[in-house]
């Protein structure tokens, strides 16, 4: 059965908080190979003007990944989570995540449609400074749910 388009706009309220951890920018770093030291270094960071180790631009999917389980686990979309395929990420930066950040995520669906029998659905999840408020960066991922056929 199709996703429900009428569930575009839906926004989930911010839940827990996620602290930007040094030791974890520098594991995801290593991972996919970002070998600039302002994402191992504490002082080449502060000599690049940041306040402590950068997270690499695609760090942000480790933060968001908890809080878009909200979106895929309402039984209003009912998704069967077996027959999800990653489609699509992009990022829209204010700033980059530092460490110290402690960060919320509020995400909101942007896009339902159906085509050739598989559903798409575009979230949107804006992730700012707990403290402040303040934006830090945009995600959007799009999901393909494979039809049955």
């Amino acid at each position: 059965m199709p996703m429900d388009p009428s569930l575009v706009g839906r926004s989930y309220p911010p839940g827990g908080t996620y602290l930007v951890g040094r030791e974890k920018i520098r594991e995801f770093a290593a991972a996919i190979g970002a070998s600039d030291a302002v994402h191992h270094d504490p002082d080449a960071a502060r000599k690049a003007g940041y306040p402590d180790v950068v997270a690499p631009p695609t760090f942000p999917v480790a933060v968001t990944m908890s809080s878009s389980e909200r979106v895929i686990s309402d039984p209003d979309l009912a998704i069967d989570y077996s027959r999800v395929v990653h489609g699509d990420q992009r990022f829209r930066y204010v700033r980059p995540a530092v460490a110290g950040d402690e960060l919320v995520c509020t995400d909101t669906i942007e896009e339902i449609m159906s085509r050739g029998g598989h559903d798409f659905l575009t979230v949107r999840t804006e992730v700012a400074a707990a403290a402040t408020g303040e934006p830090v960066v945009t995600v959007w991922m799009k999901l393909v749910v494979r039809g049955e056929d």
